[in-house]
């Protein structure tokens, strides 16, 4: 299976801050629509595709990818033209310093998150560890010519290629494109489908599982499988326990996290699958962080028959982010092989 760097390239690229997700969200309308019987968007702003069962009754099988990125939004402009934000999501803000960005105004600009240089630091300033309201983005600009293009509200990402190092793509937004990436790679493989699919590019995760919500209790789904990115603190000074999973050994099968204990069912079929078809994977056991599992398996009436697929993922919410090819092939590996033979897995308690 050959690694499509172009079409991660683009979903990486496009821009998708929470609740201002048209353009990523057209990138993959673009993506799928000759993969799907059907696509619509809801007035939150998810995506859904469906591929359909031939079986009109069958039970309906719920993807996800949430389509957004952790972003900033322009929450004051000073004398000088500088720029503070607010976050949308969690950043980690020692990640910022010197660090590119682009403002989405009335034109794309580029700007610099800046903050005092250490040569002017007291010594308690540089032991501190630094938070967002330390930092201005600075655009290079006079207030006056900020004003024609920056309005309060408009939202800022960052700006960073797409690089192959070693084994790993590397990049921003990692988390969750190469999620959106997986299901649409898996999209294009699916030759059987036993029940109705629904693909679900959902918007708002990362500033509290909002699409996901509103899917849940529209789509009513049996069964849901989250795609999402997983730590993978596999460096120096982290503890066995802590470093959850790592990179390189293969994709991750979701049993808890902070906010869901999933489905023992859909854990088994996973491993059960993965085993079978000979694919590498390892189990993801976290007690903080949460995802859309969450909501699709507790928010559709009387529930759904709820797991996660995760992808390792090193440096989460930071400038860059970094994911091992293999661990990616082997995610969209076992998402095909589950989604076509799901009907075979004995499902009764």
């Amino acid at each position: 299976m050959e690694f499509n760097l172009p079409l991660l390239e683009k979903l990486t690229q496009t821009p998708g801050a929470p609740g201002y997700e048209d353009k990523i969200r057209q990138a993959i309308m673009d993506e799928i629509k000759g993969d799907v019987d059907e696509i619509w968007v809801d007035n939150i702003g998810n995506l859904v595709a469906v591929k359909r069962s031939q079986k009109a009754d069958a039970p309906i099988v719920v993807v996800d990818a949430h389509m957004d990125e952790i972003a900033f939004m322009v929450n004051h402009i000073d004398d000088n033209g500088y720029l503070q934000v607010l976050p949308l999501g969690g950043f980690d803000p020692k990640t910022l310093t010197a660090q590119r960005v682009i403002v989405h105004g009335k034109k794309d600009l580029i700007g610099v998150f800046g903050g005092k240089a250490i040569h002017v630091m007291t010594p308690e300033e540089r032991k501190k560890s630094p938070e967002l309201d330390d930092y201005f983005i600075d655009l290079g600009l006079p207030k006056e010519e900020v004003l024609k293009y920056v309005s309060l509200g408009n939202v800022v990402t960052r700006e960073r290629n797409l690089l192959e190092m070693g084994d790993f793509v590397t990049t921003k937004s990692l988390d969750n494109r190469i999620s959106v990436y997986i299901l649409i790679e898996a999209l294009r493989r699916l030759e059987r489908v036993p029940f109705h699919v629904y693909a679900l590019f959902s918007v708002q995760e990362e500033v509290g599982l909002r699409g996901a919500t509103v899917a849940a209790q529209t789509i009513q789904p049996d069964f849901s499988i989250c795609l999402d990115v997983t730590l993978a603190n596999d460096m120096s000074g982290v503890g066995g326990n802590k470093r959850i999973t790592l990179a390189g050994k293969g994709t991750a099968i979701k049993i808890m996290d902070g906010r869901t204990i999933c489905d023992s069912r859909m854990v088994d079929f996973l491993k059960s699958t993965a085993e079978r078809e000979g694919i590498s994977w390892q189990a993801e056991i976290m007690n903080v962080g949460g995802t859309n599992t969450a909501s699709l398996q507790t928010l559709g009436k009387g529930g759904s028959i709820a797991g996660a697929i995760s992808i390792p993922l090193r440096y989460m919410h930071q400038v860059t982010e970094s994911a091992h090819k293999k661990d990616v092939q082997d995610t969209i590996s076992l998402l095909v092989a589950a989604l076509e033979t799901i009907d075979k897995h004995h499902w009764a308690r």
